[in-house]
């Protein structure tokens, strides 16, 4: 299965930009989607923004505008820049990784996050 490793995370004050990073290791052969989830103290994990094979990006209400995911095939590697950050995009980051194959979801991976504390 594969296994995840984000980095990243930090404080910084409303406003500022914060890079997140997500290290992939021993992928399997089968179709990835990548996504971004975070959780709040005391709120579900919610889901942040996603970005297919085909690089097609998807996000959150909450965010567009201001996040950007990528990702780099060849490094195996996932990243979240975000900007004008919010107190409210407060959270831990968490790093999931589908693997598809024929159209069905096989597994699902997540890292162990990374936090991110915007102040105001």
């Amino acid at each position: 299965q594969v296994q995840l490793a984000e980095s990243g995370g930090g404080s910084v004050q409303a406003g500022g930009s914060l890079r997140l990073s997500c290290a992939a290791s021993r992928f399997t052969s089968c179709e990835y989607v990548m996504s971004w989830y975070r959780q709040a103290p005391g709120k579900e994990r919610d889901f942040v923004s996603s970005i297919n094979a085909g690089g097609w990006p998807r996000y959150a209400d909450s965010v567009k505008g201001r996040f950007t995911i990528s990702q780099d095939n060849a490094k195996k590697s996932l990243f979240l820049q975000m900007n004008r950050l919010k107190p409210e995009d407060t959270a831990m980051y968490y790093c999931k990784a589908d693997c598809y194959s024929g159209g069905h979801l096989l597994t699902s991976s997540w890292g162990q996050g990374t936090q991110v504390t915007v102040s105001s």
